[in-house]
């Protein structure tokens, strides 16, 4: 079938904390879309029913409205997807990475990019990824899971005196783009830091922090592309060096052995495949100054914007953005 007989939905915005994320996301997927030759039907399923009447509205910097997770079904059950052959899902965050919307669309018979809704839901929970990846034998750096209604700081203190050491890193545990973490170099800075976390997510992540390297692996179906090394201008890849061009240096291929970098690799598929991803995906590590690797998240729907990281690691394997969001649609389509 031809590129033009495809009508493709794609499906950005949405109603999470990485909103502004997911429609420059959108922005590239668009374009290549259209230079792709692709039908294409834009839709942001946190208006519901209301979509915007002009792509000027879809991209526009302010949202004037209620975003509302509740216009989901809402926008997903309309008539908007009709004629429409797949959607691409350049969501990011809840609603949009963790199976709702997969489950949304799967009920509707509608195929979708990105993993499913056991992998999306899994991965998006940063607690049973580590726990799911350990036991297949993957490398992940020590933690404690908390939730917000029955945590004990005194218990805390205690463990962590007991099998810690820091620095520690505090993370919601089911939010992206480095939302609501922190490195935390004492006690007071950790209680801190656990208050800053719980303000995103009803439970959280403390976190052995691995001093080194912060790299990642792409991967296109089961096919795994160059490392990346990213050097930040912060002291770790917040906010801004992650989504501000020129705040953070990418080296790719990584310049690590061979060695380390086949072992590296192997480990980023067996985390993939242990979760049961699919489609494509971004396996975040740190690698310690010894190049032990410790596997921090698997990102299911990694950002598609002009600084992103699966693009660099396409790229640098000899495979342009639109290649890439062509590969991506057509294993979807399989």
């Amino acid at each position: 079938m031809l590129n033009s007989e495809i009508t493709v939905g794609l499906l950005f915005g949405g109603a999470s904390t990485e909103r502004a994320v997911s429609k420059h996301s959108a922005e590239g997927v668009l374009k290549a879309l259209r230079n792709l030759g692709y039908k294409i039907v834009l839709i942001d399923p946190a208006y519901g029913t209301n979509q915007p009447k002009t792509e000027a509205e879809y991209f526009a910097e302010c949202d004037c409205f209620p975003i509302s997770a509740e216009n989901y079904v809402d926008a997903i059950n309309s008539n908007f997807l009709d004629g429409v052959d797949i959607i691409f899902n350049a969501l990011h965050g809840t609603w949009g990475e963790d199976g709702k919307v997969q489950s949304l669309l799967e009920f509707k018979n509608i195929p979708y990019t990105g993993s499913g809704i056991l992998a999306s839901a899994a991965s998006m929970d940063k607690h049973i990824t580590k726990s799911i990846i350990k036991h297949s034998g993957v490398s992940t750096a020590n933690w404690i899971y908390i939730k917000k209604n029955n945590f004990n700081l005194n218990e805390i203190k205690k463990t962590i005196t007991e099998s810690f050491s820091y620095p520690l890193v505090v993370k919601p545990n089911d939010q992206g783009s480095a939302i609501g973490l922190s490195i935390c170099a004492s006690f007071d800075e950790l209680e801190k830091g656990i208050s800053i976390a719980f303000q995103f997510s009803n439970s959280i992540l403390i976190e052995q922090y691995v001093a080194g390297y912060e790299v990642t692996v792409g991967i296109i179906n089961s096919y795994v592309l160059p490392i990346v090394e990213i050097k930040p201008k912060h002291s770790f890849y917040d906010y801004e060096c992650k989504y501000t061009s020129g705040m953070s240096e990418y080296e790719v291929p990584a310049n690590l052995p061979i060695e380390v970098t086949e072992m590296l690799q192997g480990q980023a598929l067996l985390a993939y495949n242990s979760v049961g991803c699919q489609s494509y995906g971004r396996i975040d590590f740190r690698l310690d100054k010894e190049y032990n690797p410790f596997c921090l998240e698997i990102n299911t729907l990694p950002g598609l914007t002009s600084t992103s990281l699966l693009p660099k690691a396409a790229k640098a394997d000899g495979i342009g953005f639109e290649e890439l969001i062509n590969k991506i649609i057509r294993n979807s389509l399989v």
